[in-house]
């Protein structure tokens, strides 16, 4: 039985979610996970820096 409803949250976001990683500066790739940086900033990350070490999300809130 096919999955009709798979993904289909991703179709009411800005470019289907995706952008520019602000961590790893990977470019269209889906951003849909949250890290909060150390002000409170809410950063949104691709899935290979949702495991980043907080050091190196705290050096990207600061530069911005």
């Amino acid at each position: 039985m096919a999955k009709t409803k798979r993904g289909r949250i991703l179709w009411n976001l800005p470019s289907r979610g995706r952008g520019t990683c602000p961590v790893c500066s990977s470019m269209r790739i889906k951003l849909l996970y949250t890290r909060t940086a150390a002000e409170g900033m809410q950063l949104k990350v691709c899935k290979k820096c949702f495991k980043a070490t907080q050091e190196r999300i705290d050096a990207v809130g600061q530069a911005r």
